[in-house]
């Protein structure tokens, strides 16, 4: 009689045990309710280039007339540039060069970012495309109905960009006239002048077809790393003479780059040439980016 219960209990442990087992930690993973969680691929790039390395020295004597004017010595000094203070060089870098020549001066920035997403879903190319939207939208560049895929929709101009605009002008605006009273009616009544700077006319419409004329209109460039925009603004505070900045910034993958080159004429009615400068940016964003994919 001792013995029938025996059995009745083995058979009770073992039917509990397979019970357990069936519904363990291994079940409940598999449930369709629970996928399993991806994480978005890297930066195609971990490090940046040496900033004041990047640009080599016959590029920046072309960049920057009158370097060669100047003491060996200096020149070296020249040529170095300064470093951009930043906190974690692995992440950007920049590098600056000035000089100075008996007709005008001239200045030269590089900028280098690596963007890394901290957002496990969100990638760092992905992360580094909506940095560049936001910068190229920020410039405002007219008509950019189309041509850039990571074009967003430009920001609406506020009090404090309506502001900026009546202190800077970009190719296209009246330039000939020193007095601002006189700029709006001037405009609008005066003809292009063919030996002007810019080609472009008061209405930003670009050079007729097969004129020789050129755009040089802000706008987004083709052939540039995975995107990229040029702007050129043109400023003038009271008497001063004009200076002009033309800033290209591209993006590759995770890295976004920055080119500003300016230059400030010593005489106070001349205009710095739109065409020279943006041909020299272009030029020289080119190259940084083949030094970024090297």
């Amino acid at each position: 009689m001792a013995y029938v219960p025996g059995v009745a209990l083995l058979a009770a442990l073992a039917v509990g045990c397979s019970a357990g087992s069936g519904g363990g930690a291994s079940d409940a993973d598999s449930k369709p309710g629970n996928p399993a969680v991806t994480t978005a691929p890297p930066g195609k790039y971990r490090t940046l280039p040496a900033p004041c390395r990047a640009v080599p020295d016959s590029t920046l004597k072309d960049l920057l007339p009158g370097i060669d004017q100047l003491s060996r010595q200096q020149q070296e000094k020249a040529l170095r540039g300064a470093a951009t203070i930043t906190y974690d060089t692995d992440r950007k870098v920049g590098c600056s060069w000035k000089s100075t020549a008996p007709d005008s001066s001239r200045n030269l920035t590089i900028d280098f970012e690596r963007v890394v997403s901290y957002d496990p879903a969100v990638s760092d190319e992905d992360r580094a495309r909506a940095l560049y939207v936001k910068k190229e939208n920020a410039a405002e560049l007219p008509g950019t109905g189309g041509g850039s895929p990571e074009k967003g929709k430009g920001a609406t101009a506020s009090a404090e960009g309506e502001e900026k605009e009546k202190e800077t002008s970009k190719p296209g605006d009246d330039q000939g006239s020193a007095d601002p009273s006189a700029s709006s009616s001037a405009s609008s009544s005066a003809a292009p002048s063919p030996s002007a700077s810019s080609s472009a006319s008061a209405s930003g419409a670009p050079g007729p077809s097969g004129s020789g004329d050129e755009d040089l209109r802000p706008r987004v460039l083709d052939g540039l790393g995975d995107a990229a925009f040029l702007d050129d603004l043109l400023t003038r505070a009271g008497s001063t003479a004009q200076h002009r900045t033309v800033s290209v910034v591209f993006r590759t993958s995770n890295v976004l780059v920055t080119v500003r080159y300016g230059e400030q004429p010593a005489l106070v009615t001349k205009v710095p040439d739109s065409k020279e400068l943006q041909e020299k940016a272009r030029s020289l964003a080119r190259k940084l980016a083949e030094v970024i994919s090297g």
